[in-house]
């Protein structure tokens, strides 16, 4: 029975690149999206095609909490056995400080934090021995940075959460890991003004944004490496090295 890689968020951004990665080391594909069914079929198909695995576009929003048993019901009753499991999907909230709204806060904390922890609860038994579970964590986790604290706090949260799970995952033979990525060439990024951009590239000793297929391969290793757990990987070109 081939083994399936959930991804959540998976359908675009750094969760695609992900995908296809994993894909193209023989895993079936269930991907999660938040909204837009169109763009996520797309996904599917290309990556079917691409990588000749089955891929299954499921909706399944991340800040909403009834999306927790949707992933565990579809898991559940479709038997499927997963050796993968990316905690990608999340959520920001740029306000100023000043403006934030309480509603907001626990939004994000919901999304980045509350989410993928009931929700790998409710996969455990469906996770084989030596699967390789990963979050998406982030530099501003590491760095503080001014554009979002809610994001800052809950990726902090995130890199924490990794090292406890250690804990209770060892007993099951899944190890846990964290990739944090730096500026990453999403399309969020590519939207950025160009003086915004070239600010950023100038604090990165690499140059330039990182291209999302270079950072999935941070995942692959995560996937692939039966030893590292309860790692944070940085992966930011090195910031503020220049």
């Amino acid at each position: 029975m081939t083994e399936y890689a959930l991804i959540t968020g998976g359908t675009k951004g750094i969760g695609k690149s992900v995908a296809r990665c994993a894909g193209k080391m023989g895993y079936n594909l269930l991907l999660t999206y938040a909204a837009d069914e169109t763009a996520a079929r797309q996904t599917g198909a290309e990556l079917s095609a691409e990588c000749h695995v089955e891929v299954t576009p499921l909706q399944a929003d991340s800040s909403d909490k009834t999306a927790i048993d949707t992933i565990a019901r579809h898991v559940g009753k479709n038997g499927i056995q997963l050796g993968v499991v990316v905690f990608n999907a999340g959520l920001t909230c740029r306000d100023r400080f000043e403006d934030m709204k309480y509603d907001d806060w626990e939004r994000v904390f919901f999304a980045n934090v509350h989410f993928p922890v009931f929700l790998l609860q409710r996969l455990l038994g469906n996770i084989r021995r030596g699967g390789s579970v990963i979050f998406t964590g982030s530099l501003m986790g590491i760095i503080p940075h001014a554009a979002s604290l809610s994001y800052g706090v809950t990726k902090a949260s995130v890199h924490a959460l990794v090292k406890n799970l250690v804990k209770f995952l060892s007993p099951r033979g899944i190890r846990v890991n964290a990739v944090a990525p730096g500026f990453v060439d999403t399309e969020w990024q590519k939207n950025k003004p160009a003086d915004i951009r070239r600010n950023i590239e100038s604090k990165i000793a690499m140059g330039r944004f990182c291209d999302p297929d270079e950072l999935a391969g941070v995942y692959a290793l995560l996937i692939e490496n039966s030893y590292i757990n309860g790692e944070i990987i940085i992966a930011d070109g090195g910031y503020s090295y220049k």
